[in-house]
């Protein structure tokens, strides 16, 4: 990493996921901080499949001083019945569990993608407004992300309808720039979300234009993203983050980004690349407004 790059600081509303880079979770969280970022998005194999167990997995990312951004994934929960929603429920308690040990205060939820899953949005939002209430005491948010090949639910428009039919204080919407891209949703759309209900918004690109099928968008969204500024769809990551502010949205942003590439590459260069992304958005797109973190203003 050069010198004016190393001495220059992440915006403390961009973070990185673990998914993104090689090696041992403590040689990643070691890496996200020395290149100056303040935040990290877990996911549960993190801590699971830690060799020392959960307490070592959390112990060091405590240690690392790093604020969790999120505890992601809890998959194809709603529109169950019977005995599998019975047994997503209690999936569901150990994540939520999981995610208290962390003291992470945000769980993420994808979209069903099951064939047995109900079709019906009021059973859809039934179920999530049940997993809210389970978060509430625990002080979670649930944000639901609308995956691009989800049966029912793939753009956020319709994850946004599920959640206001929902109506729990603590659920809100996951937006993800690779599914928006991919699913070819309108971004003009996001103008009529409620900003105080984007909990979270995950960011990447990816090398072509177009995911006309379900498996093109599986096959480049689990290997083939790239970070923001780097792929194709510069311009409407630019449109995205201009609309989200003007909504005076400001939470969290994270790479949410799978490349297999990347897992071969040493990871202070993966780190480089992501921090370019962060400082491109932050300083050619918006301006962070110091002191006060979590803020984002436009560029003069």
């Amino acid at each position: 990493m050069s010198a004016a790059l190393a001495a220059r600081q992440v915006p403390a509303a961009f973070g990185m996921d673990t998914i993104t880079l090689p090696g041992t979770l403590e040689a990643k969280l070691e890496a996200m901080q020395r290149a100056g970022f303040g935040q990290v998005m877990l996911k549960a194999n993190d801590l699971v499949g830690h060799p020392g167990g959960v307490e070592a997995a959390v112990q060091a990312v405590k240690a690392s001083g790093l604020r969790v951004t999120g505890f992601q994934v809890l998959r194809d929960f709603e529109g169950l019945s019977g005995h599998l929603h019975d047994y997503k429920v209690e999936v569901a308690k150990s994540m939520l569990e999981l995610c208290a040990t962390l003291e992470s205060g945000l769980l993420l939820v994808c979209s069903s993608t099951s064939v047995h899953a109900s079709s019906d949005l009021d059973h859809l939002a039934a179920d999530l407004r049940k997993l809210a209430m389970l978060a509430l005491p625990l002080g979670i948010k649930i944000a639901y992300e609308a995956l691009s090949w989800g049966r029912v639910v793939n753009q956020f428009t319709t994850a946004w309808d599920v959640v206001c039919r929902a109506d729990a204080p603590n659920l809100g919407l996951g937006i993800d720039s690779f599914h928006i891209f991919a699913a070819g949703t309108p971004i003009e759309e996001i103008d009529y979300i409620d900003p105080e209900k984007i909990l979270l918004v995950q960011l990447s690109d990816f090398m072509w234009q177009e995911t006309k099928t379900f498996a093109e968008r599986i096959a480049t969204a689990r290997t083939f993203r790239v970070f923001p500024g780097e792929g194709v769809h510069s311009q409407q990551l630019v449109d995205l983050a201009l609309r989200l502010h003007a909504l005076r949205y400001s939470g969290d942003y994270s790479f949410e980004v799978f490349n297999e590439d990347y897992l071969q590459m040493p990871l202070p260069h993966v780190v480089q690349q992501a921090k370019r992304s962060a400082l491109w958005l932050a300083d050619d797109v918006l301006r962070s407004s110091v002191p006060f973190p979590n803020s984002l203003r436009l560029r003069a």
